[in-house]
Formats: C-alpha cells, sequence, structure tokens
C-alpha cells in the first residue's frame, strides 16, 4: 500500500496525463525506495499497478545497470543535481533487457530528497534494417518479374508501368526510411559520445573527492595521535597533584584540578571523536560480530548514564522484550547506546523523560532499541541532516551544549557497519526518537 509519504510525493490532478506520457516516468527518494512509477513504464517492464511500489530503484536494472547507477548515475545527481541524456539497461519483469536514454533531477520535496527520472526507450536499429534488406529484396524481385512478363506479355505493358510507379513510390519511401535510420544512428553516437565525455568527467571528480578524502582522513587521524599524547600527559600530572604526590593542595585548588580534569576529559572525547571518524572513512575500522544479548548490553550501558540522568533532574525508563539477541560488535553497540542517551540527557529540559525500549521484529528479522526523549525536538528541515558530520540542530539548548558534531555520523557508520541502521524521528518541541536496528541472532 502507499505511504503517506508516498502520497505527498505522488503527482495527483497530472496523475492521468503522467501515465498517459510516450516516455516512462520514476520518483524514487535517496535510500533508492520507489515513490512512483508511470504506466508507461510499469507496461514496458512488463509490471502491474503497486508491484513496483517501495522496492529499490537497482530492481528495475539490468546487473551492469547497477554498477553503472552506483558508481556514476546516482554519484552525478549528488554532486549535480541533475543528469541528462545518460543510457541505462532496464530489466524487464521476464528478464529482457531494454535500453534508455535517462533525464533526472534531484530536488527537496516537504522535506524528502526525492529523484525524479524521465526514461526514453531507445529503439533497436537491426529490426528497421532487416526490414529495408526485406524490402529491396522484394522490390528486385518484383522488376525481375516485371521484366519478365513485359518480354512475354506486351498487352500487360500498362499493368507493369503502374506497377513499376508503385514501386517507385515504395523506393522513395525506404530511402527517406534510411536517412531517418542514418539521423537516429547519428544521434545515438553523439548521444554515447556525450556520456563517454560525462564518464571521464565523473570519474576524474571521483578520483579526486577520493584524493581529497583520503588526505583529510589522514590529517585527522595524524592530528589526533599527536593531540591526544599532550592531553594524556595533562591527565597523568592532574592526577598526580590530586594524589598529592608532591605536596598538600588546598580546596580551591582541588577544584581548579577538577575543572582541568573535566576540561581534558571532554577534549580527550572530542579527539577520540575525530579518531573514529578518521578510522570509519579510512575503512580502517574493524567489527567482531557476535550473538549479543540485548538486556544484558542495556544494562551494562544504563549506570554509565545514571549520575548524567540525575545531575540532570530527568527520569530515566528502560523496557526490554524478553531476551531479544542480536548479531552485533558489543563494545561498538554499547557505543551507539551511550551517545544516544547522552544527547537524550543534554537535549532534555529539567523534569523531563529519557526511555530506553528494545523489541524483536520477528517479521523482518531485525532487533530495534529505540532511545526517546521529551526534549526540545528537531525542526523538521533540520531531521535530515542530523546525521552528517559536523552537524548540529542551532537551539538555545544546543549553543549551550559542547561538542563536535560527530556523534550521530560516527554512530550510524557503525550501525551500518554491522549491517544495520539509524534512523530518527522528531516533533519541534514534543521530543526526539532514534532507532538502532539490528540483525537478530
Amino acid at each position: 500500500m502507499a505511504t503517506d509519504l508516498e502520497r505527498t510525493n505522488r503527482p495527483h490532478d497530472a496523475g492521468s496525463l503522467i501515465d498517459a506520457l510516450p516516455a516512462g516516468v520514476v520518483r524514487f527518494d535517496d535510500s533508492g525506495r520507489v515513490l512512483y512509477t508511470n504506466a508507461t513504464l510499469r507496461s514496458l517492464l512488463g509490471y502491474d499497478a503497486g508491484e513496483l511500489d517501495d522496492v529499490h530503484v537497482e530492481r528495475l536494472l539490468t546487473v551492469a545497470g547497477r554498477i553503472f547507477y552506483q558508481t556514476h548515475f546516482f554519484p552525478l545527481l549528488r554532486l549535480h543535481g541533475a543528469a541528462r541524456e545518460v543510457f541505462l539497461l532496464l530489466r524487464t519483469k521476464a528478464g529482457a533487457d531494454v535500453g534508455a536514454l535517462v533525464n533526472a533531477t534531484r530536488s527537496v520535496r516537504d522535506g524528502v530528497v526525492v529523484i525524479d527520472c524521465v526514461l526514453m526507450e531507445v529503439q533497436e536499429r537491426r529490426k528497421y534494417e532487416e526490414e529495408l534488406l526485406r524490402a529491396r529484396q522484394s522490390a528486385d524481385l518484383a522488376n525481375a518479374e516485371l521484366s519478365a512478363q513485359a518480354k512475354a506479355r506486351e498487352e500487360a505493358l500498362e499493368r507493369v508501368r503502374d506497377q513499376a510507379i508503385e514501386l517507385e513510390l515504395q523506393s522513395q519511401q525506404l530511402q527517406e526510411q534510411a536517412a531517418e535510420l542514418e539521423m537516429q544512428q547519428e544521434e545515438l553516437q553523439a548521444a554515447y559520445d556525450r556520456l563517454l565525455s560525462q564518464t571521464e568527467e565523473l570519474e576524474r571528480a571521483r578520483t579526486a573527492a577520493n584524493e581529497a578524502n583520503q588526505a583529510k582522513s589522514q590529517f585527522l587521524s595524524t592530528m589526533s595521535h599527536e593531540l591526544r599524547t599532550p592531553l594524556n600527559a595533562i591527565g597523568g600530572y592532574v592526577q598526580l597533584m590530586e594524589m598529592e604526590v608532591q605536596g598538600p593542595i588546598t580546596d580551591a585548588q582541588r577544584q581548579s584540578l577538577d575543572r582541568i580534569a573535566r576540561s581534558h576529559r571532554h577534549l580527550l572525547r572530542l579527539v577520540n571523536d575525530v579518531l573514529n571518524l578518521a578510522r570509519i572513512e579510512a575503512g580502517r575500522m574493524d567489527y567482531r560480530i557476535e550473538e549479543l544479548d540485548l538486556p544484558s548490553v542495556v544494562s551494562s550501558v544504563v549506570p554509565m548514564v545514571e549520575p548524567q540522568v540525575a545531575e540532570a533532574g530527568l527520569t530515566l525508563d528502560v523496557a526490554i522484550d524478553a531476551s531479544p539477541r542480536a548479531r552485533a560488535d558489543r563494545e561498538k553497540t554499547q557505543q551507539i547506546l551511550i551517545n544516544l542517551l547522552t544527547n537524550a540527557v543534554k537535549f532534555t529540559p529539567r523534569g523531563g523523560r529519557v526511555a530506553v525500549r528494545a523489541r524483536r521484529l520477528a517479521a523482518e528479522r531485525r532487533v530495534l532499541v529505540e532511545v526517546s526523549d521529551t526534549g526540545i525536538g528537531i525542526p523538521p528541515e533540520k531531521l535530515a541532516s542530523v546525521f552528517e558530520p559536523f552537524v548540529q540542530v542551532q537551539s538555545e539548548q544546543s549553543r549551550k551544549s559542547e561538542g563536535t558534531g560527530l556523534g550521530l555520523a560516527i554512530s550510524r557508520d557503525l550501525a551500518r557497519g554491522m549491517g544495520g541502521d539509524l534512523t530518527a524521528s522528531s516533533q519541534q518541541g514534543a521530543g526526539s526518537t532514534f532507532t538502532l536496528h539490528l540483525p537478530t541472532a
């Protein structure tokens, strides 16, 4: 059934007109989920109405088409917001290949990023060439018969002349068809040349982006390691002074040392976040996947945030279904939950509530861990960007909270690295819910 989001993004008054277009139309979101197809496209590919709803757009492509979509077409849309006259190989429901020229645009509608594509089928030249050959052969045979009949039957001369005139007209039509085929061939060659040029340009852009990303990751990793050394030294000297190894200290000095220690821990967390981001982007993050008992994992995390909950004047509720189990990395699952709980505490006013829920979706073979709060919420236009690195939703509360804006970006990358995902929903002024998706054991 169509979701509310699909009905929002689907044309209404122009629906019948779009279905009648002599071109295929498909709309999908940034995750590749198909939101709309017109009747022309479904007819071209052999699908009935509703069969393509909610499927991934790559289902409409051949294997080669999927590779081109992942490495060239979708990055081109992300980079420029549009793609013109791109050739893609489609796959029908029956398994046949269909070539198409695609024009696409990427835009934001009602806070959702969508891609609209118009597809024109590329007709095969071979069938026209075969028809032309057969027609020419028929014309040759007809001329031979007319010549034989002219010699044998003088009385049929007028009829032969009429047939000759008709054949001349057919010949002119065939010549016009041949000229049209030649023009189509030139257009296809021009489209192919443009495609090659776009491919080369995209490859250069991809290479430059990879080199820049590698340089950035190397810089972040190096700087993080360089910063951790003096920070660890600061922490060590603070501990020695608190232990009064070098002599007694006053209460005022101890308070100052406590402030230094808190600042040291905060800076060390920021450096660790940057280092984790660099490792993820460089593909050097290792995962130890095992069968996890989620009640045990949640129980190990709750004591770590209870002091923050108490200091903030909040209530923490934990409700977990009986023994949901997942396949994931224990340490990284704990890291994600600590970050989600810390954020919930940070952005929830005093007297509010933070809740942890865990349940198993047997039909989808997924386990969901939800962390919700009654905090300030996230504006709808900002919800899609909260998982981007270095992004924080600007508000009076967020300006008072320290951080780099890396926590959610790292948490989602860790979740996806374990075969799951991290999603968010929110209502501004009423709170937010972040959901960790993990495969079931």
